[in-house]
């Protein structure tokens, strides 16, 4: 496997916490890895140290480009770019000035900043606010602007940390459009995300985190798969008749219990024919009305509740 992400064993701990603990990953080159996890699993902090701001001071190692991360953290640095989940641009710049000092801080000359600057702003589609200051800038450019920061030292390998939260649907999609021209042009691309349509709009392979450890990985159609086939899903009318819901159609998917989401939709495998027929009767004759029935092949959100038991974006506080 031609890896240009080597992890091995990875563990970091904070305190009385341990927020990565024998965490394993390789990233083949050229491909987007999805980083998965809810809040706190440890996505972060694992980032963080393979992109040199935190030493693993406990167990492991990590290789990025040959490069082992502790030992030759400014040859790592060279060869990466990163976008955190918050824009780290200065407002009080233009876009265009943003970019030239990161040029400048890369040692490119004068000329070569200015029209390295002018290539990103173009690419990103920010030449009408190119010599505006940062703070007059939209969420979705400041994030845009961050992401082509990243760029300008022509990365090998990206590391994006939930780069588009907070960000609404359209803005969401131009990210998503650069990520998959990067990745198109080679660059080998490590994503966290809570968002499930995301990581199986970009990923090629995924790795999910649950409580600072790897509980399972593969590619988005290998991880669907473990799950099983077709999922019932019932949505109440009246959120107040969920608990009775789930007593209704609990033996029907016995021996798996059903799972319920954040949205009080009720989650369970489906597995013999005719329990969508069955589960209906149930609920007719409980006089239980539904605003939504049916069955559905499993999707990544199955699995992040099936693998971890709460939706990916379930509130848990990540250290550090």
């Amino acid at each position: 496997m031609n890896s240009v992400i080597q992890v091995e064993g990875l563990g970091k701990t904070f305190g009385a916490t341990r927020a990565v603990d024998g965490v394993d990953l390789a990233v083949r080159r050229g491909t987007v890895l999805g980083l998965l996890g809810p809040n706190g699993s440890g996505k972060t902090t694992t980032v963080r140290v393979l992109a040199t701001l935190l030493r693993p001071a406990d167990t492991g190692h990590a290789r990025v480009l040959g490069h082992d991360v502790v030992a030759e953290p400014a040859a790592v640095r060279a060869r990466i770019g990163l976008t955190g989940q918050y824009a780290a641009v200065d407002e009080a710049l233009s876009g265009t000035d943003n970019l030239v000092l990161v040029a400048r801080l890369l040692d490119l000359p004068h000329r070569e900043a200015r029209r390295r600057a002018a290539e990103l702003v173009e690419r990103f589609g920010l030449t009408d606010a190119a010599g505006r200051r940062v703070r007059t800038y939209s969420g979705g450019m400041r994030r845009r602007l961050d992401l082509a920061v990243s760029l300008v030292g022509r990365p090998d390998v990206l590391f994006l940390d939930e780069p588009t939260t907070g960000l609404d649907p359209r803005h969401r999609n131009e990210v998503w459009d650069e990520v998959r021209a990067l990745a198109t042009d080679g660059t080998t691309v490590l994503l966290t995300t809570q968002y499930l349509e995301e990581a199986e709009q970009l990923a090629d392979d995924l790795v999910v985190l649950d409580h600072g450890r790897v509980i399972a990985a593969g590619t988005p159609a290998a991880l669907k798969a473990e799950v099983g086939g077709q999922r019932l899903h019932v949505r109440p009318l009246r959120p107040a008749d969920l608990p009775a819901v789930v007593a209704s159609v609990a033996d029907l998917v016995f021996p798996d219990a059903p799972a319920v989401d954040a949205t009080g939709e009720l989650t369970a495998a489906a597995p013999e024919p005719g329990v969508l027929l069955r589960a209906a009767e149930r609920l007719d004759a409980a006089a239980l009305p539904v605003a939504e029935l049916g069955l559905r092949l499993p999707s990544l959100d199955d699995v992040f509740l099936t693998l971890t038991g709460r939706p990916a974006d379930a509130p848990e506080e990540e250290a550090a």
